[in-house]
């Protein structure tokens, strides 16, 4: 039983969600051993203490720091899709597979201007506990396009835009560095604008094709992040 607890470092108590998960859905009890992560990056093994269904109380045996962690830092920046339910499976998803953070992207051609991303944040959550991984990623609000490529210009890792237009560009795979922080720049159902790509390439963003298919923006980041993954293993 894999629980987030992202005050166990301050508290022994379960969240009032997870204490009812808990005692209520999975009948634990006193005595019974429980799986937690902060968040952060740690897992513990504790055991039941107090089970109440709104403060259920743990003891934590063991701890490990830095569980099942990246090996760098992936940023994916991506336009939200239309349909909220694309943009839902994105975050599941790239959570499974991990990633380290997602800034949702308002673009020239963003169809979606407005993205909620307390609903976004449980599903990364629910991702997390179901893949078993310490780590929940940042999840940024909505940035304008132009302003996030500025707050990165400086940055010292890699820098990639994915991008339609014909152009020169060599696949992800292959230009990649294995074990470098990264960050990859996923557009909307209608690409980005052709002043987007100038000022990404202007301020560093090398321009990468994932593949000869047209992908849908939620495939693409995905597809993104997985190369990654692959590239690091």
């Amino acid at each position: 039983m894999f629980f987030y607890a992202p005050d166990i470092a301050k508290s022994n108590f379960l969240s009032e969600e997870e204490s009812q998960h808990a005692v209520k859905v999975l009948r634990l009890k006193e005595g019974d051993t429980v799986e937690l992560v902060d968040g952060c990056g740690n897992y513990y093994t504790a055991e039941i203490s107090f089970a109440h269904h709104k403060k259920c109380e743990v003891r934590v045996l063991e701890k490990r720091e830095a569980f099942n962690v990246l090996p760098c830092h992936i940023h994916i920046a991506i336009a939200p899709t239309k349909n909220m339910d694309r943009m839902e499976w994105f975050a599941e998803k790239v959570t499974e597979v991990g990633v380290s953070e997602v800034t949702p992207l308002l673009c020239d051609h963003s169809e979606r201007k407005v993205v909620k991303t307390d609903r976004l944040e449980k599903i990364m959550v629910s991702a997390m506990k179901q893949s078993k991984k310490a780590m929940l990623p940042t999840l940024n609000e909505m940035t304008p396009f132009s302003q996030f490529i500025k707050k990165y210009a400086d940055f010292e890792g890699e820098k990639y835009i994915a991008h339609c237009y014909e152009q020169d560009k060599k696949s992800l795979a292959n230009v990649y560095g294995k074990s470098s922080d990264v960050i990859v720049l996923i557009g909307p159902e209608g690409d980005f604008s052709e002043e987007e790509v100038r000022l990404a390439l202007e301020n560093g963003f090398v321009p990468v094709s994932l593949g000869n298919s047209r992908l849908r923006t939620e495939t693409a980041g995905l597809m993104a992040c997985h190369t990654i993954h692959v590239l690091n293993e």
